[in-house]
């Protein structure tokens, strides 16, 4: 092999595990990288965001949208401690992420050198693995090995910690071939007793989660579920994991479910987990599954066999990755089958009638506007959002078509929306991309504006604005009633700060004028941001007003 520098023979690497896209914030401690994608011959772009957390979201958003591994490049120091942010959605997501970090020179370790971390230390809670490269002949080896780990099981982020000379040393290493990541499959005697145990069942009811589903793979399942009339649902901010048009679909299990699928799980005898984690957004906070053991029977199936049985003890447990799953169900039928219709059709119209939210306070009403948008946005619309009350007017009445349609950080990190959605509009130019943020969800990342500006995305973004730290204040409100501390927020023109970014803007204060100024927006062919002014008693989806909370 010719010689060449480490940062040189790493995007070799990279090229040849398939990225083509990377996201980062630059810095002297990977800048022989940084030489090698300027190189004529590369086939990575390297997107260069504002703010580390931003770029390392941005990562994370592209995995969640394409299955394979985000690619993010920080600095060492406060770039390492700004991509945390989004290192630990990735690993709450469950998303492939590869965080490569520079770091001090090795004759510098442990002399707390310029922005020196220990990054084993600092990632460990969050990643599945952290790896610090210790000479450049190994530059290939420790980039196969965390595509390896990123994709195999249950996915997630991995860190691998680049030395400044590491990648300036000289290396003749041979370039590995891509590594060739592997999920578990469901034996035979496990899909055996599957079929006793749902064949058994009176009021079988499915839970959807996970974040390696495909199309294909997605239709196989749906196509099962509606020949033996099985009512699904979605865990925590998985929507997209099942059509939700399709008759079989019955809503998600979060935070404030509603009705009727707070009744499916209290009536079902059996809940089948497949892909989901059975967090504490998925369990309302463990209060709706309460484990470790539940009433109702439990199958669980995992690609991660660490996951299974460590908070429920499942009557059967089945280490299997989603995709896998969904294929050894292809041909099952069941002859009881027509016994569970009407107790679907039950869950189907509970979930139907929760579309129409209850009327809201002040000129701006979401619930009408998210009608609106329900009816004129195409099916393969990618919707992202950050964390706050907000969310739910997405997360809970628009509806999902497809696998990587519905971004949002299961995590509840505030400012994922706007980097997932720059991320997404990048990745998927042909497609709309909606983003739903708050006023201060906005202003924690509203900086990438200027990183779509730069590459061409054209996401449409809706601030939700109600001057306030909504969610925090809805508690505050009902804990401690009248009395506000720390949540009202001062904020800044909205319109003309995005138009400083060039994109198209404009506030919209009553919902009759929402749908001209939407299609003002997509006319446009730019970015574009909407501020929806809307009264702060509307605190969420099908509440009560604001100042009816803690009465």
């Amino acid at each position: 092999m010719a010689i060449r520098t480490g940062g040189k023979l790493l995007i070799e690497a990279l090229e040849e595990n398939g990225v083509r896209t990377v996201f980062g914030v630059p810095g002297e401690s990977y800048l022989e990288a940084l030489d090698a994608l300027s190189e004529p011959d590369s086939a990575i772009e390297y997107i260069t965001c504002r703010q580390e957390g931003g770029a390392s979201f941005m990562a994370g958003a592209y995995a969640r949208l394409t299955g394979k591994p985000g690619i993010c490049f920080v600095t060492r120091g406060p770039g390492a401690a700004n991509a945390s942010v989004g290192v630990h959605t990735a690993y709450q997501d469950s998303a492939p992420m590869i965080l490569l970090v520079g770091q001090v020179p090795r004759s510098s370790v442990d002399r707390e050198a310029f922005q020196e971390i220990d990054y084993r230390h600092m990632y460990s809670e969050m990643s599945k693995l952290v790896m610090q490269v210790g000479e450049a002949d190994r530059l290939s080896e420790y980039i196969n090995r965390a595509f390896q780990t990123a994709l195999s099981g249950r996915p997630g982020p991995v860190v691998v910690v680049l030395p400044e000379d590491v990648l300036l040393e000289s290396t003749d290493a041979p370039l590995l071939d891509a590594a060739k990541p592997v999920q578990a499959h469901a034996g035979t005697a496990n899909l055996a007793q599957f079929r006793e145990m749902l064949g058994a069942a009176k009021r079988p009811l499915f839970l959807l989660g996970g974040s390696v589903w495909t199309d294909e793979a997605r239709r196989v399942f749906e196509s099962f579920a509606l020949r033996n009339n099985l009512p699904v649902v979605a865990a925590f901010r998985r929507q997209d994991v099942f059509d939700n048009h399709h008759e079989c679909y019955a809503g998600d299990v979060a935070w404030g479910n509603i009705s009727s699928v707070s009744r499916a799980l209290d009536e079902c005898d059996l809940l089948v987990s497949l892909g989901a984690r059975l967090t504490a957004g998925t369990s309302s906070n463990y209060k709706s599954l309460q484990p470790p053991l539940l009433r109702q029977k439990l199958i669980h199936v995992y690609p991660g066999a660490e996951e299974l049985g460590r908070v429920y003890k499942a009557d059967l447990m089945i280490n299997s990755g989603v995709c896998e799953m969904a294929y050894a169900l292809a041909e099952m039928s069941f002859a009881s089958c027509e016994a569970w219709s009407d107790w679907r059709d039950v869950a189907r119209q509970g979930y139907l009638d929760s579309l129409v939210a209850t009327r809201q306070p002040g000129d701006l009403d979401m619930g009408l506007v998210m009608a609106h948008l329900r009816e004129v946005l195409p099916r393969n619309t990618i919707v992202t959002t950050g964390a706050g009350n907000f969310a739910d007017w997405p997360n809970k009445i628009f509806q999902y078509s497809g696998c990587g349609t519905c971004l949002s950080p299961i995590s509840g990190a505030m400012g994922f929306g706007i980097p997932a959605a720059v991320a997404a509009s990048l990745t998927c130019p042909d497609r709309q991309v909606i983003c739903f943020t708050g006023d201060g969800d906005f202003l924690m990342n509203g900086q990438e504006m200027a990183t779509a500006a730069q590459y061409g995305g054209k996401p449409i973004i809706l601030v939700i604005n109600n001057n306030m730290y909504g969610t925090i204040r809805m508690h505050q409100q009902s804990r401690h009633p009248g009395r506000i501390s720390g949540t009202e927020l001062k904020n800044p023109d909205f319109v003309m700060y995005a138009k400083s970014f060039g994109a198209y803007a404009e506030k919209v204060v009553r919902t009759d004028d929402f749908s001209p100024a939407f299609a003002r927006a997509q006319a446009s062919d730019n970015m574009a941001l909407l501020e929806l002014q809307i009264d702060p008693e509307s605190i969420c989806y099908n509440m009560p007003p604001l100042s009816e909370l803690g009465q």
